[in-house]
């Protein structure tokens, strides 16, 4: 049985500079889940079945790629996964200071490796909350998005 890694995140909405890191970490492992976080916390523009049917669209091409959504600890939703590998992009040393925390909590709570890749330069600026505050005042976000993401965001936001 091959290495299962975990991508999680809020993807609300997914961006190419998602895509780029779950593309990567397709090529690194037999498979990679797409794992949604539904954080009542949170407030997203997307709900949880908006935000898993544009990471299926995005990406139905990668054939080890699999979109899950969970709640609660990711450690937990790892074990149940039977994987012990999660996968994050890092965009900045802003990225790295909390995900370096979160990463040591997840080993030590359950033994579980956090690998982290850098985002590619091309990506390097983007965010989900940048891309969502564009497209809310009429910008153009085509090529930061894929184009069922933008034309989501378009009708959401009520640019179109």
């Amino acid at each position: 049985m091959g290495v299962t890694a975990l991508c999680p995140g809020t993807f609300d909405p997914v961006t190419n500079g998602h895509l780029d890191i779950i593309e990567r970490a397709g090529q690194h492992f037999d498979g990679v889940v797409v794992a949604v976080l539904e954080n009542p916390a949170k407030r997203p523009l997307f709900d949880v079945d908006e935000r898993l049917q544009m990471l299926r669209e995005a990406t139905a091409g990668l054939a080890n790629v699999e979109v899950d959504s969970f709640t609660g600890l990711l450690v937990e939703y790892a074990r149940r996964r039977g994987s012990g590998v999660i996968v994050k992009g890092l965009r900045a040393v802003t990225d790295f200071e909390y995900e370096i925390q979160m990463a040591q909590m997840n080993r030590r709570l359950a033994g579980i490796e956090t690998l982290f890749m850098t985002t590619a330069p091309t990506w390097s600026f983007l965010s989900s909350s940048l891309v969502k505050e564009v497209a809310s005042f009429g910008g153009d976000v085509s090529g930061l998005v894929p184009p069922s993401v933008a034309d989501r965001l378009k009708r959401k936001l009520g640019s179109a």
